[in-house]
């Protein structure tokens, strides 16, 4: 399937992982005032559709992962961020909120590779994720209240998500920016590495992944999301019929004789 035409991503595809690079390193990756929205969502919408995709890397070029909303657009009210209520409400509808919707239905895992800073609404975007690995370099700020505002891309339901509400609670409210040591600690990243060892650690994992039955990883990507905002009993009920799927398909009578080779040595 055609790769879509991105204008501030580059997007590559190999041994059934797609890496999306964030390019826009001269205002840090920022998401509004880019067109890194447009990109990250047209690039879900193809992953999605393309059977070749297994796994999806998000990182940053140059030395942030990114740094979230412009601040000197917000600091001129201009951009995203013109207009009364309603109209600054309309934006974001329709401009950042459209990342997490998008990632939310991303049928296929994603890891973070998290280069640098990830601030704000790239905080979010990283949390987004369903792994994310970090460099050294990296640092964590879910930073908006200093500025005067709320997440307003969703961030606050991830984080109490990822670490539970207490500690997510204090990040929010405090405002305060957290090396990638801390962000480990707190389970927010997976594995810290050395900055040169980042790609490596990650393609290393997709590589993992890419390597399982791609049908049944994509139906276990979507169980265990479920997962989070179901009952046990219609969880077990979609267990089912998800297992009913991955038994009639072609690549689990191969996966079974492959495994079954392996016993015989």
């Amino acid at each position: 399937m055609m790769q879509p035409t991105l204008q501030n991503a580059r997007l590559s595809l190999d041994s059934r992982v797609a890496t999306l690079t964030l390019d826009r390193h001269d205002v840090r990756n920022a998401l509004t005032g880019t067109h890194l929205i447009d990109d990250i969502v047209a690039t879900s919408v193809w992953a999605n559709d393309c059977e070749d995709v297994s796994v999806l890397v998000i990182t940053g070029a140059g030395s942030s992962f990114s740094a979230g909303g412009n601040i000197k657009d917000m600091a001129e009210r201009q951009g995203d961020f013109a207009g009364d209520p309603a109209e600054v409400a309309e934006r974001y509808r329709r401009g950042i909120q459209r990342i997490p919707l998008a990632m939310q239905a991303l049928e296929v895992p994603v890891i973070a590779a998290v280069n640098g800073p990830a601030i704000g609404a790239g905080f979010d975007l990283a949390n987004m994720a369903d792994i994310r690995i970090a460099s050294s370099r990296a640092k964590f700020g879910e930073t908006f209240l200093n500025l005067g505002i709320i997440p307003g891309d969703g961030g606050a339901w991830y984080l109490q998500r990822l670490i539970g509400y207490q500690r997510a609670f204090e990040l929010t409210l405090s405002g305060r920016v957290i090396d990638a040591e801390e962000a480990q600690r707190l389970g927010i990243v997976l594995d810290v590495v050395e900055p040169d060892s980042l790609m490596t650690r990650v393609d290393e994992l997709a590589g993992r992944i890419a390597d399982q039955p791609p049908k049944a990883t994509r139906l276990t990507k979507r169980l265990m999301t479920m997962g989070q905002r179901m009952e046990l009993k219609e969880f077990l009920d979609l267990c089912a019929t998800f297992q009913g799927m991955c038994h009639n398909e072609p690549e689990h009578l191969k996966a079974v004789n492959r495994m079954l080779e392996t016993m015989k040595r």
